[in-house]
């Protein structure tokens, strides 16, 4: 009797753990409206039922295999940081004297204040990238400001449907606590009209399309990359954002691998005064989808960018690299290139006008 109730009590825990599990996968976005499946049609990036890059994207992702179970079993400490990372605490208000500041929170999540309007790029603030509470990598540091303490914000533009980048409950926070709309590729509505968010607040764009928001202009452009909840892939587009004020312009690649697009989207919408540019969770396995940190330098010289900001390290670990890797990586090569980075802590405000100088904190975290 008492082995039976321990399983109903294990099966109710499981039960409990798994209750959200339906409603983070999201929708399948071509039943949810008419309108937005006849969207999707209409796409250049659309054909047989999916959204394509038009590169090459040969790399397969899906379960991993054996080999790279093994792989991911050994060296697992120094794929975390030796310490705490160091946090700070932004100013609500104020970023910059010179029309552009920034806010790394960790990952991709990044506010960027232009000419006094704020944009919050790819918001997670989830323990976990991952469907269920209790699977996926646990953060490795806390988010450095509560959601209901961030300034109000003029828009929220998301790249891409990964858990990494696309996250249910910080939606459902934003939806709560803020009043801008959700700048979406195609397809991805469909999950925020799901978890609650408004059809007023959410704009959805392909590639080069365009949206003016509290006097700032949207650009939807391309990425290399790939998009999917579940089993299902490509059924959402992914992309990069051009943001651009009266004089300042910010360039944010979401997830991408390197490509010659970057040459072009550089000359229709550069230079840019800073660029966001994914630097970790890179690998052999997948290359043509998560850029190094070379090629993180390329592409931003091919934007036109003045001052590189590294995002998509340091807070979840995602690929078999150690911890510092990327960061170490870029710092060579841009002292090597002459490429201007700054690699701010979680929490850190920027003023991109007057970037304080890489000083290597992540080689000694607190402790």
């Amino acid at each position: 009797m008492k082995r039976a109730l321990v399983g109903v009590a294990a099966l109710g825990a499981a039960g409990w753990a798994l209750r959200d599990v339906p409603a983070e996968l999201g929708v399948r976005p071509l039943k949810s409206s008419p309108d937005r499946a006849a969207r999707m049609r209409r796409s250049p990036q659309f054909k047989d039922g999916v959204f394509y890059n038009p590169m090459p994207e040969p790399t397969a992702t899906g379960v991993p295999s054996p080999g790279l179970l093994r792989e991911m079993a050994k060296d697992r400490e120094s794929r975390r940081p030796n310490g705490l990372v160091p946090l700070r605490v932004p100013p609500a208000t104020g970023l910059s004297a010179t029309g552009l500041g920034v806010v790394w929170y960790g990952h991709a999540s990044t506010l960027v204040e232009i000419e006094g309007r704020r944009v919050l790029f790819d918001p997670v603030w989830g323990n976990r990238p991952s469907p269920a509470r209790f699977a996926g990598p646990k953060r490795h540091h806390p988010v450095p400001v509560d959601l209901a303490d961030l300034p109000e914000v003029d828009a929220i533009a998301i790249s891409h449907d990964h858990y990494d980048h696309l996250d249910r409950a910080t939606v459902q926070t934003l939806t709560r606590t803020q009043k801008a709309p959700f700048l979406v590729p195609l397809g991805i509505g469909a999950h925020l009209e799901r978890w609650g968010v408004p059809l007023y607040r959410i704009i959805e764009l392909d590639w080069d399309e365009e949206a003016v928001v509290g006097g700032l202009r949207f650009t939807a452009t391309a990425a290399r990359h790939f998009s999917g909840r579940s089993l299902t892939r490509n059924d959402t587009l992914w992309g990069s954002w051009v943001v651009a004020g009266e004089s300042k312009r910010v360039f944010y690649a979401g997830d991408s691998g390197y490509f010659e697009g970057y040459k072009g989207i550089g000359a229709a919408h550069g230079p840019f005064d800073l660029t966001l540019m994914p630097i970790g969770a890179y690998s052999p396995a997948w290359p043509d989808i998560h850029m190094n940190p070379e090629e993180a330098v390329n592409a931003h010289l091919d934007l036109g960018g003045s001052l590189l900001l590294p995002v998509h390290w340091a807070t979840f670990t995602l690929a078999l690299h150690p911890w510092s890797e990327p960061v170490d990586r870029l710092w060579r090569e841009a002292r090597s290139r002459d490429v201007k980075i700054v690699v701010p802590r979680p929490g850190e405000g920027v003023d991109v006008g007057d970037a304080p100088a890489v000083d290597g904190w992540w080689s000694r975290p607190s402790v």
